[in-house]
């Protein structure tokens, strides 16, 4: 790795997309709104001799454990490139949000349709009289989850205006995990609350317990679902995801409008992290071109290509020749690619 590349790997790490300074204040935030639910109800179970509270309060508690995973990537991965790690720690993020979602899963879904098939085969043991109570912590939960959820939105939303899109579309291209975990988190648990309070009311209206069965069986699928797609998303990107198709295609416009540039055969680039990126170009070069024209010419691509595409901290640029057939094989890729991103601006990005 050249001095330049290195310096451009840091710099992205610390000044990317990802803006780890306001990421972490998110995290915190999230963090504290978790804990505070915890304790309001583990407050309320004890009071109203709810023991579906006090299991809750388990649930809230491994949430806010989900927010420490968080902040461990948070800080894991600016560390520098070493020699173990040249490309750095970046995916670090996809790790620890990869285990957020495992435990979303486990202790959120699993337990939920737990609480829900045991309220379904033993609704007698679920009968409560404290209800005001319950209804108050629920109150609080959602005042709690949906102020992180507006924090989180924040953020997400100045990511998505930064990278001219959409809030839905930065939420499944953007490349920062944490807030995207920290997001669908609490986006479920103020739908989760939702139906808790719906549950529960309906519970003391008819005296049904099912109804209570129900509601916890339904956020159950709505966690697991959550924790799926995240869980989908973090795997992705730690086996090696290309970046965003529009991101490629400024590349592919970098390398083909030099005159020298015959054709680019190949064009492979894998996400490393927020805000870093590699690129792989394998390009044909027209007749000559001397050895110190061609060194300056790729000099002068990296150089364009870390300007024109900031998260392209490390190019790569491997000179062949190409047959008529690799010529064919690479227009029908750029065809693909501009076809994907033409989709992608037609949808509001």
């Amino acid at each position: 790795m050249t001095k330049d590349e290195t310096r451009g790997a840091r710099t992205a790490r610390t000044d990317g997309p990802g803006d780890d300074g306001e990421t972490t204040r998110t995290v915190l935030v999230a963090l504290l709104a978790n804990l505070l639910i915890a304790l309001a109800k583990i407050a309320g179970g004890l009071v109203a001799a709810s023991p579906a509270l006090l299991s809750e309060a388990a649930h809230s508690v491994a949430d806010s454990l989900n927010e420490v995973f968080l902040l461990a990537s948070l800080s894991r991965s600016r560390r520098r490139p070493d020699a173990r790690h040249p490309f750095g720690y970046g995916k670090e993020r996809f790790f620890w949000s990869m285990l957020a979602a495992v435990g979303i899963f486990v202790t959120g879904g699993c337990f939920s349709a737990y609480q829900g098939l045991h309220t379904l085969l033993h609704p007698e043991a679920e009968e409560t009289g404290g209800y005001l109570v319950v209804y108050l912590v629920l109150l609080v939960s959602l005042l709690a989850e949906g102020a992180s959820l507006a924090r989180a939105a924040l953020q997400v939303r100045r990511q998505a205006r930064r990278a001219g899109r959409g809030l839905a579309a930065q939420l499944r291209r953007g490349d920062d995990p944490t807030v995207r975990t920290v997001f669908a988190e609490d986006a479920a648990a103020v739908l989760g609350v939702l139906l808790a309070l719906a549950g529960a009311g309906l519970h003391q209206w008819t005296g049904r317990p099912q109804w209570e069965a129900g509601a916890a069986l339904a956020i159950a699928a709505l966690l697991m679902y959550v924790a799926y797609r995240l869980g989908r998303d973090a795997k992705d990107r730690l086996v090696g995801r290309a970046v965003d198709p529009a991101v490629q295609q400024k590349a592919l416009d970098v390398l083909t409008e030099r005159p020298e540039v015959d054709t680019v055969t190949r064009l492979l680039t894998m996400q490393l992290g927020p805000g870093s990126a590699l690129l792989a170009a394998r390009i044909d070069l027209v007749d000559g071109l001397d050895s110190s024209g061609v060194e300056e010419l790729c000099v002068g691509l990296k150089q364009r290509i870390r300007t024109t595409c900031p998260d392209i901290d490390q190019v790569f640029l491997d000179i062949t020749a190409a047959d008529e057939d690799e010529r064919r094989r690479a227009a029908e890729r750029r065809r693909r690619l501009r076809e994907t991103v033409r989709r992608q601006t037609a949808a509001g990005n």
